[in-house]
This record gives C-alpha cells, structure tokens and sequence, in this order.
C-alpha cells in the first residue's frame, strides 16, 4: 500500500502539472476578462501584475506549487474568495448528487443486469439491451434537456397539476422561505431530475456489464452443480452468482463515484446545482486559473483515493486476494 500512495502520489503531481500547462497555453487568460475596455494599457498591465499573470509560467507554476503544499490554492479571481472556502461550498453539493446517483445506479443497474442474464436471448433481453445501450450512448447533457423539456416545461404545457412539474433549476424554490420538512420535500423536488439523469446513465452501464458478468458465471460448472443438487433458484443467484461477480462490482463502486462527481459537470450546468461541475464550467469559461486548478486537484484526488480504497476493500470481499 505505500508502494502505491507514492504511485498515486506521483500520478497526482503529473496530472495537476499538465493541466497547469495546458490551462495556461490556452488562448487568452483571466485578464482578458477582467481588464474594463475603457482600462489605459498601464492599468490593464497592473492587473496583469496583481494576479501575476505578468511572470513567466514557470515561475507561476512554481508559486503555485509551493502554495499547495502549504494548502493553500490562492485566491479565485471570479468570486473573489479563497479557492478552499469555494471548492468547501460545492462539493458536498457535488457529493450529495454523485452518491445518490451512485446508490440508484448499482439498485437499479444489477438487478436488470440478473433479469438480461437469466432470460439471455429472449425479446425482453433484446428490447432492454437496445434501451440500456441508448441511455448509455446519450449525452447527458442532451437528456437532461429532454426531460426538463418533458417534466418541466412539456407538464406545465399540458395542465398538469402543480405537483407534477419537477423543477428544473437550482437547489430550492427561489425566494421561497422553506425549513424543515417543506424544505427538505423541496430539495428532494429539485433533485429528482438531475439525479435520474446521472442514475439512468450509470444504471446503463452497469446493467451491460451485469448481464455479461452474470451470463459468464451461470455458464460455470459450479452453478450447474448447484442446480443439479436442488438448490432453490434464489439461492443461486445470490449466493452464487452475485458472491462471484461481487469483488469486481466493488471495485465499480469504489471507481464510480468519482466519475459521477466528474461525469455531473454538464448535468449540474444544465439545472444550475452549486456543485463543482458548475463551478468548474464557470472557472474555465472565465480562466479562472486557481479555481480550475483547485478543481482539478479535487477530481483527481477523488479518483486516487477511490482506487486506494478499492485496492483495500477488495481483499475482504474476494478471499483470493488475501494471500
């Protein structure tokens, strides 16, 4: 396990090195965007300087390499706050959202995985397989619009009754003074969309795997042997089966939920959640570079530790490793 935090830790320093590079070779940078148009060439050159962008990109990197391994990611220069307070501020929004889908994702996606395996062949198997690779291939972006244009706007067009029209934006009703219970049911409102999007996607993708993972291990001898003995079919399928594929869909699960927290940018810009996928969008559409570096300093941490965390969780679900 040491071998492979310093294995992780060097992986985390190239990927933050290259995206500095690459973030800083774009065209244009946050000047741009802060300089007034009426701004003289002699203030616009002292803006430069006040967010160092007036120094050579090696010594920017080193500035801020050095601010990281104090912890400190500087300044945002959009929002005008520490980057820590508003990476602190999205992310358990980001969080909330990925573990939600997560949890949906493998509830809905292994089941229907077992029901593709079981009836292999069939026209139920056809007909789910057809649905599962669709939702899978879309955009989610663009099936976040789909439903919002059904359940939001397409309700209110048909006179369905208020409670029928999900929200399509932000967190709670704006300008609405909710506690409680009111405001709880309203959250929950708010996150129906964005969480069936992600979930549907997720659900997607693991149903395919499941089904050919499962498909695999009913063909084993061992399973027929069960079979043979007269072991009721629930029994085999999840004490058999399910405890053979159950190693590889912790390591999934272990690897999904950064991918959901990476994967929701779009959704989350799409109905307007203050999580890390807005925040980043708007980071990098204003070349915000510390709070873009901070972000991805955020994903790519996430993902390091959800493969450390499945590197050791596996051996307790999988006796094999153990040895």
């Amino acid at each position: 396990m040491l071998r492979r935090l310093a294995g992780a830790l060097v992986l985390l320093w190239l990927v933050l090195t290259i995206t500095f590079a690459l973030i800083r070779l774009a065209p244009g940078d946050a000047a741009t965007f802060l300089v007034p148009p009426s701004a003289t060439a002699a203030e616009a050159a002292r803006i430069r300087a006040d967010l160092g962008l007036d120094q050579s990109i090696v010594i920017q990197y080193a500035r801020w390499a050095l601010g990281v391994l104090r912890g400190d990611f500087g300044e945002s220069f959009s929002l005008h706050q520490s980057v820590v307070r508003a990476l602190a501020d999205a992310l358990p929004v980001s969080l909330g959202l990925g573990a939600a889908s997560l949890v949906l994702t493998f509830v809905v996606g292994v089941p229907l995985g077992m029901v593709q395996a079981v009836r292999r062949g069939s026209a139920l198997d056809h007909g789910l397989t057809v649905i599962t690779t669709v939702v899978y291939a879309a955009p989610s972006f663009w099936l976040a619009l789909a439903l919002v244009a059904v359940f939001t706007y397409g309700a209110a067009a048909w006179g369905l009754p208020p409670s029928f029209r999900l929200p399509a934006f932000g967190l709670h009703a704006p300008g609405a003074e909710l506690h409680g219970a009111d405001a709880a049911i309203d959250l929950v409102r708010h996150a129906v969309l964005p969480v069936s999007i992600l979930a549907a996607v997720g659900a997607a993708g693991i149903a395919r795997y499941a089904r050919s993972s499962i498909a695999d291990v009913l063909s084993q001898d061992f399973v027929r042997t069960a079979r043979a003995k007269g072991a009721a079919p629930a029994r085999v399928y999840f004490h058999h089966v399910l405890a053979t594929i159950l190693p590889a869909l912790v390591v999934l699960f272990a690897l999904s939920l950064p991918g959901l927290v990476a994967g929701s940018i779009f959704v989350e810009a799409v109905f307007a959640w203050p999580g890390m996928g807005h925040l980043m969008v708007n980071a990098i559409v204003a070349r915000d570079y510390p709070l873009v570096m901070g972000a991805a300093t955020v994903y790519a941490a996430l993902v390091l530790i959800a493969n450390l965390s499945g590197d050791l969780v596996l051996p307790l679900v999988d006796p094999r490793r153990r040895t």
